[in-house]
């Protein structure tokens, strides 16, 4: 019920009811907690209804002491609702704090002297209360500095910022450096305590001039007076909810952007490709991205190597010599590792679509019979990666002392092991070594280069600045796009390429891709009659039935007006009983 229901207003709440009040009302027997989205006046008349007058129920209760949501953050609200097939009433729930909202005393905020912006027309749009569009801002160190410089321009105007991070030790590092050049002014927004998040709800709600800095749950917020949003790798993986609605930051944001008025500044080694395709302004500021990177190639390698080639070894051998601290990167938790022909060593990768395989006989991309190696006809296949665990044993073996040198990340040893969530808390390195790059390139999804690109950007990103500091990627694709973009610096090639790619196949962001599960019911009749009529333009894939669930994967270069269709028809099955679950431009499929 987006339009939702009309309430009395009863006399003793007279002046307390606006827009984004949170209520309690009476509904179906129960009472519920609502969202305000219209108030004022009597109800619209209904001349010549076959149905008498039904006296309006009265609001129960006004909860908490502000508004949760402003009359300008609605229509961004609704456009998001529309976009990812969401009720308007999940979409408001997030906006409201843990806690009731309350309001709290001002705090006295020190002044700020005048700052270089590396992004200046962004800020000064943003100090005088105007619109700008998007801006990425590439930089490899000093974020916390740079992101201080480019809002002091509206702080110093009585306005406020917003600083949203992928994940909340992330945050919490980027608080502690801005709080270096904006003091007080900074308001955490981290963390998992609900008496904290609503103190820093109420006081960004309430107060002018801040600095509030946290993660996705956060660019919902009502802050006073929003004059810039800066989103930290908004391409992350953390930058975008996996719960349903699967709402991305960067798509609200602008969203928000374009209604409320404020700038966008999105903070990044390396653009997302949604940036590349809507042609946004690009600032790179002075420096390089990423240290150096050079790759190792595995195919000069022997068979049974292990996992680490012997240059890795002899880096490894020096940089524990010197007191490191150095460390060796494996995928994720849960990845499959790239493989290599033990006759020819080259690259074990689909002959039809050019993924690299999981073990087994089919291409989880494409479906196309793996068979032999594609270049010499051999059967035989070793993997070019591993586990922490195996890496941790390995190394323990192949260099010295290294039993007491080479633990896992959390072990501060010389030579740590880690994987992607280690890598906020490591310290400055001195080598890092990246076991199979090619495992992550490769990946049998349409995202595999370009969040390759990203997350191997971070990882350099962990060297420290003294000379010397380099990242060596063990590789038996050394000519990939990928690896040339690592070694020269410069991303801006490999995304443009990507981009077009995307653009040719009518793939995300050129393209629109919604992913749906239903489960819970048989009877799926509305969702069924929506998608046999899909227009021209549409490609609807499905249904495909696994584990007791219907899949369809739904294509085209726009779904807008299919989407006015299909979110009726989706409620229509949560009525019956059933569960749906939609990923509206999904990274995985």
């Amino acid at each position: 019920m987006d339009d939702g229901y009309l309430y009395r207003v009863p006399p003793q709440l007279a002046g307390r009811v606006e827009v984004g009040s949170l209520v309690r009302v009476p509904l179906g027997g129960r009472t519920v907690r609502g969202f305000v989205v219209e108030s004022g006046g009597p109800p619209p008349a209904t001349p010549g209804t076959l149905f008498p007058a039904v006296p309006l129920k009265e609001l129960g209760a006004v909860l908490g002491e502000r508004p949760v949501f402003t009359p300008a953050m609605l229509p961004a609200l609704r456009g998001s609702a529309r976009r990812y097939l969401s009720p308007l009433s999940v979409l408001l729930s997030r906006v409201a704090p843990p806690n009731l909202p309350r309001r709290v005393s001002p705090l006295a905020l020190p002044s700020l002297p005048p700052a270089t912006s590396p992004v200046p027309e962004a800020s000064r749009a943003a100090a005088a209360g105007r619109f700008h569009p998007p801006v990425s801002m590439l930089a490899g160190r000093d974020w916390a500095h740079l992101i201080a410089r480019a809002v002091t321009a509206p702080l110093r105007a009585e306005r406020s910022a917003l600083v949203i991070a992928p994940t909340a030790e992330e945050a919490a590092w980027l608080a502690h450096g801005l709080r270096r050049d904006l003091g007080r002014r900074v308001v955490e927004a981290a963390g998992d305590k609900a008496a904290a998040v609503t103190e820093a709800w109420s006081r960004s709600a309430g107060q002018v001039g801040l600095a509030v800095v946290g993660t996705m749950r956060a660019a919902w917020w009502p802050v006073r007076d929003l004059a810039m949003m800066v989103l930290v790798d908004e391409g992350r993986r953390g930058m975008k909810e996996r719960r349903t609605p699967t709402v991305a930051v960067a798509g609200h944001a602008r969203l928000r952007a374009r209604e409320e008025g404020f700038s966008v500044v999105a903070a990044g080694r390396v653009p997302t490709l949604e940036s590349i395709v809507a042609q946004e302004a690009t600032v790179r500021v002075r420096g390089r991205l990423w240290p150096p990177v050079e790759m190792a190639d595995r195919r000069r390698e022997p068979p049974g190597g292990g996992v680490i080639t012997e240059r890795a070894r002899i880096a490894l051998r020096a940089a524990a010599g010197q007191g490191g601290p150095a460390l060796v990167f494996c995928h994720r938790r849960g990845y499959s590792p790239a493989a290599r022909c033990a006759a020819c060593r080259s690259l074990r990768m689909c002959a039809q679509c050019g993924s690299r395989p999981d073990p087994g006989p089919r291409c989880p991309r494409c479906g196309a019979e793996l068979g032999g190696c594609p270049s010499c006809g051999g059967r035989r296949f070793e993997p070019l990666g591993a586990g922490v665990g195996r890496v941790v044993e390995e190394l323990s073996r192949k260099l010295d002392g290294g039993p007491g040198k080479v633990g896992e990340a959390a072990s501060g040893r010389t030579v740590m092991v880690g994987t992607e969530r280690d890598l906020p808390d490591l310290p400055p390195l001195r080598l890092v070594v990246v076991v199979d790059a090619d495992g992550l390139v490769r990946r049998p999804d349409y995202r595999a280069g370009e969040e390759a690109l990203a997350l191997l950007a971070r990882v350099a990103g962990r060297l420290g600045r003294e000379s010397g500091r380099r990242m060596m990627v063990q590789t038996a694709d050394p000519e990939h796009p990928v690896y040339r973009a690592l070694q020269t610096g410069d991303p801006a090639g490999f995304l443009e390429g990507e981009a077009a790619t995307r653009r040719n196949l009518g793939l995300p962001p050129a393209g629109e891709m919604i992913l749906l599960e239903a489960s819970g019911t048989d009877d799926l009749s509305p969702l069924e009659e929506v998608l046999a009529q899909v227009p021209a333009s549409v490609a609807a894939h499905g249904p495909v039935e696994e584990g007791g669930r219907s899949r369809w994967l739904i294509q085209g270069p726009d779904l807008d007006p299919f989407r006015d269709r299909l979110r009726p028809a989706l409620a229509r099955v949560r009525d019956k009983g059933g569960r749906v679950r939609v990923d509206v431009d999904p990274r995985d499929i």
